[in-house]
């Protein structure tokens, strides 16, 4: 039997360069900011990450789909990427606990994807020219159409996407009779890092990103983790506040990626947008405090002043990046504050980092002791 001929797929960045390729997934149209990701597995964790929402990935390992996907793997409930960029999306998988493959999986999440594209090309110009906006059809073959909706994307700089994917209502996990208690504001939060505090005997309740300080405080936390989570924190005021507000409770606070940029934001240390930002498994990161090193799973776009953070007084830099040399983690002095810009949580993996989920749960057991 002949298979049918895929349909034609094109892709327009920001910058008036056209890319052919075919379609795979959705029939349709998606934009979003550019990226790229070098991890060599996990692309279901990687496309139900909440912090790609509004983003089109460009996936740099060659076959993507290869061992289908099941249920275990996810790290929400949809997928969440606005669209996929690959050298081969693989409709056929070999995996004996798969539940499907990856053509479907997107199908059924409508989401739009165009392989046959050359991705070393263009990573290699993100890499040099910086995060833009982009488009990917299957449905629409007029290039000046394309590139008319491609005006219309909003910048991720000052885009505030946050409360898009948070949970609009609270939920528990764990053992309510747990003696930790922690309390989570999900801007975004990925399911593997509420595993990592579970398994740790923690009972966690996860609150909507908007949520007020007051409700918070009814949970009677014992700790506050503030999460990952898409877009430009600099909006984000409500967070802000928040986090200002739990620092005054004195209770340990750890954060996340987003998290991260909010608790330097929280004390006066602005973020920017990166050139094109950090997403793989692979980055290098020192800590400062024990002289070793970790590798880390990172997806960030943002990140915390370098120079501001160097000149403030209250704040340690607890981290930095090997590559570049930029800020992976700082603490707050005279404060059981603390945050890191990687993920520790880092499925599927390595996990190098893990070990700052149990310095967590210990900080929280000193001070209730």
């Amino acid at each position: 039997m002949t298979q049918a001929p895929q349909q034609q797929a094109i892709l327009v960045l920001e910058d008036g360069s056209v890319h052919y390729g075919k379609a795979f997934g959705t029939i349709g149209t998606t934009t979003g900011e550019l990226c790229f990701n070098t991890g060599m597995t996990g692309y279901q964790e990687v496309f139900t990450d909440p912090s790609y929402y509004g983003q089109v990935i460009i996936m740099n390992t060659v076959h993507v789909g290869n061992y289908g996907v099941k249920d275990e793997d996810i790290e929400s409930s949809t997928v969440k990427v606005r669209g996929i960029i690959a050298r081969n999306l693989e409709e056929q998988f070999s995996r004996r606990m798969a539940q499907g493959s990856l053509d479907d999986y997107l199908k059924a999440n409508s989401i739009v994807a165009i392989e046959g594209v050359d991705t070393r090309a263009l990573t290699a110009k993100v890499r040099t020219e910086g995060a833009m906006n982009c488009i990917i059809s299957s449905a629409i073959s007029d290039i000046e159409e394309l590139k008319a909706l491609l005006r219309e994307v909003p910048s991720m700089n000052g885009l505030e996407l946050a409360s898009k994917v948070s949970t609009q209502s609270p939920y528990e996990l764990g053992d309510p009779q747990s003696d930790i208690r922690i309390a989570v504001i999900d801007y975004g939060v990925k399911k593997h890092i509420l595993e990592c505090m579970v398994e740790r005997g923690a009972f966690v309740r996860v609150h909507p990103a908007k949520v007020s300080f007051e409700e918070l405080k009814s949970f009677n936390a014992d700790g506050y983790f503030i999460s990952n989570g898409p877009g430009d924190p600099a909006p984000m005021d409500y967070a802000i506040a928040t986090v200002q507000n739990i620092m005054k409770e004195e209770k340990p606070l750890f954060g996340i990626c987003l998290g991260h940029q909010l608790l330097a934001l929280a004390n006066g240390i602005p973020t920017f947008k990166m050139h094109h930002g950090h997403r793989g498994l692979n980055h290098p990161v020192k800590n400062l405090v024990t002289g070793k090193c970790e590798i880390t799973t990172q997806n960030h776009g943002f990140g915390v002043d370098p120079e501001a953070v160097k000149n403030a007084d209250h704040i340690e830099i607890t981290h930095v990046n090997l590559n570049d040399n930029s800020i992976e983690g700082i603490r707050i002095k005279g404060k059981p504050a603390f945050s890191v810009q990687y993920h520790p949580e880092s499925t599927p993996g390595p996990h190098d980092s893990r070990y700052l989920f149990d310095e967590f749960i210990k900080m929280i057991k000193e001070a209730k002791n």
